[in-house]
């Protein structure tokens, strides 16, 4: 009874195949943007330490920090087994996107510009405001599984706005990148850098209709309500006959 039970909880398959999907797509992006476009990360007279943070910055902030927080919201979704497990996994996996996330604003801080230089622009505010966010809401979500012996109605209370919390965090972490994308691109067109239309341009416009679609995908697989098959109902009803 417990297998169906969780099974029941998971949206429908095809949404978690386009998500997957989608955060491939937009991992293969900035993989190809960030390896093969080098050279517009940093000019050629800065030094080869500079160019590996200033790469590491778009991988780790899209990568680590987008595409594991949304893994680690589905989770909930598809994984199989108790609530524990759920919540333990869960909790892993944004810790872990927690951590991409203080590294790569740590590599804007590490540049030789100094630190004001780097936080002058709404993309540079908005990801500090998302990661102070994130890990006060990746705390709160640590001390709620550790104590388990709260009152069951504060946990209650607590529950939706963790829910929310959560959703509203990783659609700012979007939006923060979809701004960083743009400020990037703006910047390197206005310099004459990169063309309008040519392939890195159509990469990073790419990646932000990726991340658009990704969000709403998961966005929406954790608001679905929890289907129940009238199968299922049947079998549960004639098993609580029975007993």
């Amino acid at each position: 009874m417990a297998a169906t039970e969780s099974s029941l909880s998971l949206p429908p398959f095809s949404l978690l195949i386009l998500a997957r999907f989608s955060a491939s797509i937009v991992a293969l992006l900035v993989l190809t943007w960030a390896l093969h476009f080098k050279t517009s990360f940093y000019s050629h007279s800065s030094s080869q330490e500079d160019l590996i943070y200033a790469v590491l910055h778009p991988l780790l902030m899209v990568i680590g920090f987008i595409l594991v927080s949304g893994e680690a919201i589905l989770v909930h979704r598809w994984l199989p087994g108790s609530r524990n497990l759920k919540k333990s996994v869960h909790l892993c996996l944004q810790g872990l996107a927690l951590a991409c996330g203080i590294f790569g604003i740590w590599t804007k801080f590490h540049s030789r510009d100094g630190i004001v230089a780097n936080f002058y622009s709404l993309h540079s505010w908005m990801g500090l405001i998302c990661v102070s966010l994130f890990g006060a809401q990746w705390l709160m979500g640590f001390l709620s599984f550790w104590h388990r012996g709260e009152v069951r109605m504060t946990r209650i209370r607590i529950l939706p706005w963790h829910v929310f919390l959560g959703l509203y965090t990783y659609g700012l972490a979007v939006a923060t990148a979809e701004t960083g994308l743009l400020e990037k691109l703006t910047f390197l067109q206005t310099n004459g850098a990169v063309q309008k239309r040519c392939t890195e341009s159509m990469i990073v416009n790419g990646m932000g209709l990726g991340l658009a679609l990704l969000s709403g995908m998961v966005i929406f697989a954790a608001v679905l309500p929890k289907h129940q098959m009238p199968h299922s109902k049947s079998v549960y009803s004639s098993n609580k006959l029975h007993s």
